[in-house]
């Protein structure tokens, strides 16, 4: 067993999300989102190198040597996997790993609306899950395809770095591609997949504007393609897609994006009030015909009130679950607050003034 192994052990048993192993630092452990310090001596980095490189394959040492940054994926058979991320920093090496559970958890045990589900069974276009960091994006994403998994008979693609969560064949066939390990790139891996057959592409992140070419074009020949992104809003992930392309291409850009995207699903993780635990609250954007209309007309500031008014179909804001959230007691007040847009709505629930003294 891998001396690294009794961190994971001990973080899986205390619920924690994330290790963080730095030279120089005890170890810590992210447990409902606030970092704790492990009772265990400082990591000198001759001693932290060999605990990690000892998990590690060896083409991922390399890369790491090479480049002072690598990410990989990690297994412990009877507990969970783990995606791994090693780095250099001012002390030595560091390296921090997130938590993968082994059973993909359901909507209904995440607390998702019931239209997310719903999204497993589009027949093609483009569904974004978009987040800061650690928001549990990939865990949503997750719980689309698996959905998808066993409510369909198709070919599912996933192309990650690395793979995350595992899924097994049920009635669908999942194929998972590993950046680096499978194939050379994501946008390799895009280019092929036209070839491969699938009828749901996942993209565990599109970082780059070739990479969402690919997947707009994917998603426009009859596709359903699924990839998540680092953006806090509906709004800001349209405009971060239209913004990547150089301006001589955007209005191209806005008509492709306008026909491919089905919805934009936009979710920050809190702290439970009630119990142990997370819970996300979630910005719900359907591409409804008055949605496409704004994005070929870049009209995008118009959506945050075209979701007000699309709660019919399921559309929600991200004020709207977090009152739901703060009225269920399921969220604290001073959280609801601050990732709020409307402050005047939430001000009456604090019993103090507010922290953020940016606000004003």
């Amino acid at each position: 067993m891998a001396i690294i192994d009794a961190f994971f052990k001990f973080m899986h048993e205390i619920g924690a999300s994330d290790l963080h192993l730095s030279s120089g630092n005890q170890p810590l452990v992210r447990v409902k989102g606030q970092i704790q310090k492990i009772k265990y001596p400082v990591l000198e980095n001759s001693e932290l190198k060999k605990i990690l490189y000892e998990i590690a394959p060896e083409e991922k040492v390399k890369i790491f040597e090479e480049s002072g940054d690598v990410d990989f994926g990690y297994e412990i058979p009877t507990i969970a996997r783990y995606r791994a991320n090693f780095f250099n920093q001012k002390w030595g090496v560091g390296a921090v790993f997130r938590e993968i559970p082994a059973v993909i958890p359901t909507a209904e045990q995440l607390g998702l609306s019931p239209v997310i589900t719903k999204l497993a069974s589009l027949p093609k276009g483009l569904v974004l899950v978009t987040g800061p960091t650690g928001s549990g994006k990939s865990t949503t994403l997750a719980t689309i395809v698996d959905h998808a998994n066993r409510t369909r008979s198709d070919h599912i693609l996933t192309i990650e770095d690395p793979v995350e969560f595992v899924h097994r064949s049920i009635r669908c066939l999942v194929n998972h591609r590993e950046v680096h390990s499978h194939t050379r790139s994501f946008t390799t891996a895009l280019r092929g997949a036209l070839r491969e057959d699938p009828d749901i592409i996942m993209v565990g992140e599109m970082r780059d504007l070739e990479t969402i070419s690919l997947a707009l074009e994917a998603a426009n020949t009859g596709h359903l393609v699924m990839g998540t992104l680092h953006t806090t809003s509906a709004a800001g992930t349209i405009d971060r897609i239209i913004d990547i392309f150089p301006a001589n291409e955007q209005s191209q850009i806005r008509a492709s994006l306008a026909d491919a995207l089905r919805a934009v699903v936009a979710q920050t993780l809190f702290r439970r009030a009630d119990k142990p635990g997370r819970v996300a609250a979630q910005e719900i954007l359907l591409a409804t015909p008055a949605v496409r209309n704004l994005i070929r007309e870049h009209k995008i500031h118009q959506i945050a009130t075209t979701i007000q008014t699309g709660r019919k179909f399921g559309m929600q804001s991200m004020d709207d679950a977090l009152l739901d959230h703060l009225l269920a007691g399921r969220i604290y007040p001073a959280d609801a607050y601050t990732y709020c847009n409307e402050k005047t709505k939430f001000r009456q629930y604090l019993t103090s003034s507010p922290d953020d003294f940016t606000d004003v």
